[in-house]
């Protein structure tokens, strides 16, 4: 079984690097034979994955042992949801693909890419050594620069990825220093030998601490660490948009649950306040911000910036149930944006662009499949109870409100008020968009009657678009259910990831 552990990094990245070499070298291979490779790459990892999860084996192995590193790849109930999300992500990516195939040549070298970044997100969610972990996050950051580089936006590729490049360097350079630091420093590289502190004291800890949370915090993105993120996302293809949102987001975020908090607790415990005032900020900003953008893919790329300063807020509690609201965040964010930025880049295709302002007719009475599925979307962008959003909204709010007693209360009481207020700027901006491209149509198209002067000058509804069906119904479909059933029965993630939280924070306390 250990076997499996490899097959889930191994074929994925074998796939993509196929893919890609076959691109160069042999342009004569189709884009169905490659996208036929690649389903089954991506089919055949997720099989593996479940597996994994299913049967948790260990691989633990001497590997570079002058640096004291081990290629130790396992799974536990903190990783388990991740790997499941990335490896459904990974299939559909690559499903969506048959539909919205990329806007230049290279199907396989963008289909490869995708794959890629699906392995490294694999291994990193399975490393448990401090330094293979910064090695599988670092595979993941090259495939994505090639997305938004190659087969992005051609408006706004260019300084999009020069941007996502200059941020993502610097975020990797402070991790590498802040892992390094802690290594060296306890003697080890094994992230469960360093729970607890391994002997490091207060101001090592703090130190190494506030190093860690900069450069993991630029991936997350933490306020005001956050201005790369709408640039790639406004640039990206929606399969780049859905990895980066669904997948990459949440390796800084399990970075900080899986290597911060549990590693380094006594500079945690200082720096938590700054930390949690931060998260609040970016949680209010971006709802301020989603609140007026007229684009519809920046608009979601903001409300990212907002519902991880949850997640991060949930992490800096020191609690139980703040650590599994960060978990359970963690796992609704990724399906909800991936199914917006699926309905959205659906939407921008057959519109030709994604700006609120252009007049079109009302979702609701040309697509009513991609309409019920934005509606869906957005609910649980909003955290409307019965869908995911609400649990990891409501349960980060919960531990904020109630944090370790280590924390200053009143300090994040005020921060839970804040939070709860992000909440209602979330249900405004998401009725926003409900009312102007599902129900009404926009604004610029109601202002204008027939036979008024207005109407001459304002722009002409695009022609009406083709519902989603087949392969995209298909991938939409499975994203719904996903928000729905997380909705509905949320102790299925809750119990699944108690009883390493409570193993975790107890060998932490120790």
């Amino acid at each position: 079984m250990v076997a499996v552990l490899l097959c889930a990094i191994v074929v994925p990245v074998v796939t993509g690097a196929l893919l890609i070499t076959g691109d160069r070298f042999s342009p004569a291979v189709g884009a169905l034979t490659s996208w036929v490779v690649a389903v089954l790459g991506s089919v055949v990892t997720a099989a593996c994955v479940v597996l994994a999860v299913w049967r948790r084996p260990e691989l633990d192995h001497e590997w570079v042992p002058a640096i004291g590193m081990r290629l130790h790849l396992a799974v536990d109930g903190i990783s388990a949801p991740l790997l499941l999300l990335t490896a459904a992500l990974g299939v559909l990516v690559v499903l969506h693909a048959r539909v919205e195939p990329p806007t230049r040549t290279g199907h396989g070298t963008y289909l490869g890419c995708l794959l890629l970044v699906t392995g490294g997100a694999i291994a990193t969610f399975l490393a448990r050594d401090a330094i293979l972990f910064f090695l599988a996050f670092e595979i993941v950051l090259v495939p994505m620069w090639l997305l938004i580089k190659g087969f992005g936006d051609p408006k706004h590729r260019a300084s999009a990825s020069a941007k996502f490049v200059l941020y993502t360097v610097l975020g990797s350079t402070l991790m590498l220093v802040g892992i390094l630091g802690t290594v060296y420093l306890a003697g080890t590289a094994d992230i469960d030998g360093l729970v607890g502190g391994a002997g490091l004291s207060t101001t090592q800890q703090t130190v190494l601490a506030a190093i860690l949370l900069i450069g993991l915090g630029i991936k997350v993105p933490l306020w005001p660490l956050h201005s790369w993120l709408p640039a790639a996302h406004t640039a990206a293809p929606t399969g780049g948009s859905v990895l980066l949102a669904g997948v990459l987001l949440k390796m800084g975020t399990y970075g900080i649950a899986r290597l911060v908090v549990p590693v380094l607790p006594a500079g945690v415990e200082r720096l938590a306040p700054v930390v949690g005032v931060l998260a609040a900020v970016g949680i209010l900003w971006g709802g301020l911000v989603c609140l007026v953008e007229r684009s519809l893919k920046r608009l979601i790329a903001w409300s990212s910036v907002a519902h991880m300063g949850f997640v991060v807020l949930g992490l800096m509690s020191g609690t139980r149930l703040g650590l599994q609201a960060a978990l359970f965040g963690n796992i609704a964010h990724g399906i909800v944006s991936a199914l917006l930025f699926f309905v959205v880049g659906g939407l921008k295709q057959r519109w030709g662009g994604d700006d609120l302002a252009v007049a079109r007719a009302s979702l609701r009475d040309t697509a009513p499949r991609l309409g019920f599925a934005l509606v869906v979307g957005m609910a649980a962008l909003l955290g409307l109870p019965g869908l995911a959003g609400f649990w990891g909204e409501l349960l980060a709010v919960a531990s904020v409100w109630n944090p370790d007693g280590s924390r200053p209360v009143l300090l994040f009481r005020v921060l839970a008020l804040a939070a709860a207020l992000g909440t209602v700027l979330a249900a405004g901006y998401a009725l926003r968009v409900l009312r102007v491209v599902w129900a009404e149509g926009s604004p610029a198209e109601q202002a204008a009657s027939p036979g008024t002067p207005e109407a001459a000058q304002a722009p002409r509804p695009a022609p009406r678009p083709v519902d989603a069906d087949g392969y995209e119904w298909a991938v939409v479909g499975v994203l719904v259910l996903g928000a729905v059933a997380l909705g509905v029965l949320p102790t299925v993630l809750l119990d699944s990831t108690e009883p390493a939280v409570l193993h975790l924070l107890e060998v932490a306390a120790r």
